[in-house]
């Protein structure tokens, strides 16, 4: 991850040096020292149509004159109208670090965008389509540097994760973990996880890591774990994935928005003689349900299970 963000801040004309590296690395959120970014140049430089200037100190870096560099190529209106929109859709959802270390491929969007380039159309478009939140919009919590780009590198190569973790409850807990999915629930990324000597899969909100080292040490990926699956029992919504038949009534106002957006493919609704609806539908049982239910107060009739709202 860190290599892709010093491959886009390389410039092609004038040239960079370690130390001014080292610092733009820092406010993308990965803190590095500058022994570690000189040899990563280094790396960089023999992989990479990149020269050093080597006639004075600090050593400056650029593209060579004829290099591709390092950017998305031939970007289309549709693909530029594309990424701007799922910049205005992650702005609020992701850490501002991550938002920095995407920068360069969204500025190259809106230069394609731009009144010279003659897209008039992809512009306008832009200024007709909005994504909006669903539930009240809130700001992302805050990563620690160093710890998106650790869990990432880890789990793209599945190595062991040394981490320390921080519950709600502010209990620290340090173990090894072996990384199998990232999730972005809201305005949160999850990592999903099994810790070394247990079989059981867990999440852990990555704002909530204060250390996260990757060992390097490779782990062979358990061949019963699936993420979709592990989505599908509803387990980031705090379930077991244990599926219940939910009967529940509504008035016939409020209940409209679900014969359009059912709670499930073989949700049932039946029309009452007092004008309410009844839903019967089959649902994973979680914690999440529970708070979504209760926000229809007390429009809410629920039939069954009845002890679901008294957890």
């Amino acid at each position: 991850m860190m290599s892709l963000e010093m491959l886009k801040r390389i410039p092609r004309i004038g040239k960079i040096s370690a130390p001014e590296l080292q610092r733009q690395l820092s406010e993308a959120g990965f803190v590095r020292d500058l022994r570690t970014v000189q040899r990563q140049l280094e790396i960089l430089s023999e992989r990479f149509d990149i020269e050093r200037d080597d006639r004075s100190k600090p050593y400056g870096y650029a593209w060579k004159s004829k290099a591709q560099g390092f950017s998305l190529p031939n970007l289309n209106e549709q693909e530029s109208v594309l990424l701007s929109l799922a910049e205005q859709h992650l702005r609020n959802l992701l850490p501002a670090s991550l938002m920095r270390s995407m920068q360069g491929f969204f500025d190259q969007a809106r230069l394609q965008l731009a009144p010279q380039q003659g897209a008039r159309g992809a512009r306008a478009w832009l200024d007709k389509v909005r994504v909006v939140s669903t539930t009240q919009p809130l700001l992302p919590p805050k990563v620690m540097p160093g710890i998106f780009e650790a869990v990432s590198n880890a789990l793209y190569a599945d190595h062991w994760l040394d981490v320390t973790y921080e519950n709600a409850a502010r209990k620290r807990v340090e173990g090894r973990v072996m990384p199998l999915g990232l999730a972005q629930q809201g305005s949160r990324l999850f990592l999903v996880c099994r810790f070394e000597g247990y079989d059981d899969d867990r999440t852990l909100a990555l704002h909530r890591l204060r250390v996260a080292r990757d060992t390097g040490l490779s782990f062979e990926r358990p061949a019963g774990f699936d993420l979709q699956r592990f989505d599908d029992e509803g387990r980031f919504g705090f379930g077991a994935g244990k599926r219940i038949e939910l009967v529940f009534r509504l008035p016939k106002g409020i209940a409209l928005h679900l014969l359009e957006s059912p709670v499930s493919t073989d949700q049932q609704v039946r029309e009452l003689p007092d004008g309410r609806s009844e839903f019967k539908a089959t649902v994973i049982e979680s914690q999440q349900l529970r708070w979504w239910l209760r926000g229809f107060g007390k429009d809410l009739e629920l039939r069954k299970p009845a002890r679901l709202l008294e957890a």
